[in-house]
């Protein structure tokens, strides 16, 4: 076999750019913007082009590689289709996302017997997010990879640049006054909620504003709260770690069933209303109607805003908090939006609650650190953060895409639910099977997903509950592939008769 190099190009005519050392004779005919798109995708994901640069005006690369403008324009177009890049006005087109790095080695399998228990522990989900994984689709993870790294450096300089010694003291409990104030304007204009930025309270994130919830409560003599079934499991855990007992209130396709709540007598409930987990359905316009009435002769609303901005295929949908702001504790965070690593979120409540909760917000860490406070602050008054949420938008419209198309193939008797908004999908199955041998034996094969009778108290049809935002769109379609073959796995070993656990 010969081993001379081929042949080089021919060079008589300048086809290269300084930019990457790119060749374009090197790109296959009729391959132009796949090949460059392919070159600056693996220059972003190896770190040749860190996350925040900025590339070549389209004009320029177009000239120096001796192509059509075209072709330039058309692989930034898929590079921007795919979230690593962005427009940015006169700052020109900047990398804002890289792509996931591929696992050095192929994962170790979980031990199949304990990673998916019927009856999860208040440590089940330490257990299940440190457990490997090669494609992980689990709920509530937003793209973490496209988090704006150059505009919170932005964000931050700006802040140090205009900070006073004095603001790196102890501060107020409640949060820095520039946060809550960001917080009130950016809760008025797309949530539909009137709040003096005084009675915003800065958490780190929605657990512990559930958590400050429970201690306020419990003098009032609330120790019950009502929530949602299905459910989010986390929540349920939550609370009850702070000793108030959860009972379910069954929500069907319009929401959660008020009547049902009534009928119960419990002078409290959580729920989602926006896009409630897992199930992805909207509190209709009566139930609301009848849930206001309700809480307006006493009950207690608790409004989790849980990943209201990120809609695609339907109206946003007003805040219960708007309604009846004396009815109703509302609390939302950035969680979703930029990161939960942030831990940064926010909580309203009655004025008749407020004293208490603000004391255990007090006693529970003295307020929150203040320099990410007050870059988040200048990330939403400057705009950042409103265009981040529209590159997330249009990033997760083609992942939600995906794994739809993707389950309609793989699992041609599954049924898709909350599709229209959201980061996950619900998926409930026509098989007779226990959903959490299915979603042991697809961790098994490199899938991580979470079982949906995790999230219910009381029978429910097997399910999965599937994130979609935090993975590209190939590798969506691969691991419901795999969710394929795993189901027929457990089908077959069940032998038809493995029925479906009645709860979590």
């Amino acid at each position: 076999m010969s081993r001379a190099k081929p042949a080089s190009p021919d060079r008589s005519i300048a086809t290269g750019s300084d930019f990457l050392h790119l060749d374009i004779a090197y790109a296959p005919v009729g391959g132009r913007a796949d090949w460059l798109a392919g070159q600056l995708r693996a220059a972003v994901a190896d770190g040749r082009i860190p996350v925040g640069s900025r590339l070549p005006a389209t004009r320029v690369l177009a000239a120096d590689l001796g192509v059509s403008r075209g072709v330039v324009v058309e692989a930034y177009q898929r590079m921007t289709e795919e979230g690593h890049i962005a427009g940015r006005g006169r700052a020109g087109t900047v990398v804002v996302a890289a792509p996931p790095a591929p696992p050095a080695t192929p994962a170790a399998p979980p031990p199949p017997a304990t990673t998916f228990p019927p009856a999860p522990g208040t440590d089940v989900f330490d257990a299940v997010r440190t457990a490997p994984a090669r494609i992980d689709l689990t709920p509530g993870v937003p793209d973490l990879a496209a988090f704006p790294r150059a505009d919170w450096l932005r964000a931050e300089r700006t802040v140090l640049r205009h900070l006073a010694a004095s603001d790196f003291g102890y501060g107020d409990p409640c949060g820095a006054p520039a946060l809550r104030r960001a917080v009130a304007a950016w809760l008025a204009r797309s949530r539909g909620i009137a709040v003096d930025p005084a009675e915003v309270i800065v958490t780190t994130g929605v657990s512990q504003a559930l958590g400050l919830l429970a201690q306020a409560l419990r003098p009032a003599g609330i120790t019950r709260v009502a929530v949602e079934d299905p459910g989010s499991l986390g929540v349920r855990q939550h609370l009850n770690n702070w000793h108030v007992d959860t009972p379910p209130v069954a929500v069907d396709a319009a929401g959660l069933r008020v009547d049902e709540l009534i009928a119960s007598g419990l002078p409290a409930v959580m729920l989602t209303p926006a896009h409630q987990f897992p199930t992805g359905v909207v509190l209709d316009g009566e139930r609301r109607r009848q849930l206001v009435a309700w809480a307006r002769t006493g009950g207690l609303v608790i409004e989790d805003d849980y990943d209201a901005e990120h809609r695609y295929d339907r109206p946003p949908v007003p805040a219960l908090r708007a309604q009846a702001p004396e009815q109703v504790c509302y609390a939302g965070s950035v969680s979703k939006l930029l990161a939960p690593a942030l831990r940064v979120g926010w909580l309203l409540v009655p004025a008749r609650h407020r004293d208490a909760v603000v004391a255990a917000k007090r006693n529970a860490d003295l307020g929150n650190a203040v320099l990410p406070q007050l870059v988040l602050a200048e990330l939403m008054t400057s705009g950042a953060l409103e265009r981040q949420l529209r590159l997330l938008r249009r990033r997760h419209v083609l992942r939600r895409d995906a794994m739809v198309a993707a389950v309609a193939r793989h699992l041609p008797g599954a049924r898709v639910h909350g599709a229209a908004a959201g980061l996950h999908l619900m998926v409930t199955l026509d098989a007779d099977v226990a959903d959490t041998d299915l979603a042991t034996a697809a961790l098994a094969r490199g899938v991580k997903v979470q079982p949906l009778s995790w999230h219910c108290q009381r029978p429910y049809a097997p399910g999965l509950v599937l994130g979609y935002a935090a993975t590209a769109a190939s590798v969506i379609a691969e691991g419901v592939a795999t969710i394929a073959d795993a189901l027929r796995d457990v089908r077959t070993s069940a032998g038809g008769h493995h029925r479906q656990p009645g709860g979590a």
